[in-house]
């Protein structure tokens, strides 16, 4: 017995699901460009900066009894050079004092390997000694903090042959930054690995937006107060020959000019060196822009907290017995927190010298520092807030008193005039 069975209807798609089935490989492709964007091994980690000294360049050319003897002798030659120029880099008058390889070993934190070249008897090469802060620190009689700018992103552009890159591939200019050691610059660089979504976020376009919206979010991603955009661009005559590259310092989302200049090497095998140097000069500018207060954090790019939660902070960590008062004076000293703009260094200090120049006021130091943005003060004094707050009124401040705390400001007309910071 033949059983028929009946046919299915013919499915019918609505308008929208063609479109999707049509989309379908354009968004499959679109997908794996932008896999492929993030994919692979092109980022490189920045080198460690943990603050030690360094002295590089140091030409040494020694001999032993074997190849390791020479070795050992070149690199206690190395220690002996690199002390004496490290004495004479820190301004120190006179001859370095004479110190035993022994003391040497102790401050000496790695010793870097430039260029060497390894015979039987000999070795010759080119060598970088670090130094212990703390240590070396106490004989160079200098101090071991370091006054540092806001946290700044950098994003090195690398324009050869007409492209430009940041992270899209590794180029000499993202390996040059990431050997370069930071801990001696006064600017806190922030440097991406450039590896993951790196490419995506901080490429050469970027640069030239102007979204502030946009800017916050990648800021935050790496933790910026704002940018600093290195650019190098590299020609070369023909292949293999000379090299003459164009680099200019930019910084913050408008990617404003704060300086340039050109280098030239002999040949490809130059390149390095050239970046290095090249480096080393735009940190010279980068440096020079935050003592004026050039470079400092653009107050479109930061989200500053109500005034009434910063209080509600500062009530909860400043919560203790609160001396009598009488007539202004207190039976003790208490600690009153002043916040206060500091644009440079010059502003810092001038902030310090007028806090200490009240009659009451025993002392009065930075305790968070912030340049190009708001840093706090921590007073101790034998009069009381309000009288703090009175006699701050009076040399031509604008005041805002919250609890334990108060925030000046000098007026407009004061602040434009000439050494009216502070």
């Amino acid at each position: 017995m033949t059983t028929s069975l009946p046919l299915s209807a013919p499915v019918r798609l609505s308008k929208r699901a063609w479109i999707a089935i049509a989309l379908l490989p354009i968004l499959l492709a679109l997908g794996a460009v932008l896999y492929a964007q993030i994919e692979g091994d092109r980022g490189i980690p920045p080198i460690a900066s943990g603050g030690d000294f360094e002295v590089s360049g140091i030409a040494v050319d020694a001999s032993g009894k074997n190849a390791q003897d020479a070795r050992s002798n070149a690199w206690r030659e190395a220690q002996r050079k690199g002390w004496q120029k490290l004495w004479s880099q820190m301004n120190r008058s006179g001859a370095a004092p004479k110190l035993s390889d022994s003391a040497l070993d102790g401050i000496v934190s790695a010793i870097v390997v430039e260029n060497e070249q390894i015979g039987p008897r000999r070795y010759i090469g080119k060598l970088g000694v670090l130094f212990d802060r703390a240590r070396a620190g106490e004989l160079l009689g200098v101090s071991g903090a370091v006054l540092r700018s806001a946290p700044m992103l950098v994003v090195p552009i690398y324009v050869s042959g007409g492209s430009a890159q940041t992270f899209e591939n590794r180029t000499p200019w993202q390996a040059a930054w990431a050997r370069y050691r930071t801990s001696e610059s006064i600017v806190d660089y922030i440097r991406p690995h450039g590896s993951g979504a790196d490419s995506l976020l901080v490429n050469a376009a970027q640069s030239g937006r102007r979204s502030r919206t946009w800017w916050r979010l990648i800021l935050d991603q790496f933790g910026a107060a704002d940018v600093v955009v290195p650019v190098a661009h590299i020609e070369r005559q023909y292949p293999g020959g000379p090299i003459t590259g164009r680099f200019a310092a930019r910084f913050g989302p408008d990617s404003r000019l704060l300086g340039s200049f050109t280098l030239r090497a002999r040949d490809s095998d130059g390149l390095p060196a050239m970046l290095d140097q090249a480096i080393t000069r735009l940190d010279r500018i980068y440096a020079g822009a935050v003592r004026s207060g050039e470079l400092r954090p653009d107050s479109s790019l930061i989200i500053e907290k109500p005034v009434e939660i910063v209080e509600e902070l500062l009530d909860e960590t400043l919560a203790e017995d609160v001396p009598v008062e009488s007539g202004g004076l207190t039976t003790g000293p208490q600690i009153i927190s002043i916040q206060f703009e500091t644009p440079d260094v010059g502003a810092v200090q001038a902030g310090e010298r007028l806090l200490r120049s009240i009659p009451g006021v025993q002392s009065a130091s930075t305790a968070s520092l912030a340049l190009g943005g708001t840093s706090v003060m921590q007073v101790n004094a034998l009069i009381d807030i309000d009288a703090l707050r009175g006699a701050l009124e009076a040399r031509g401040y604008r005041v805002q008193q919250g609890a334990g705390v108060l925030r000046i400001s000098r007026p407009a007309a004061a602040a434009a005039a000439p050494g009216g910071g502070g």
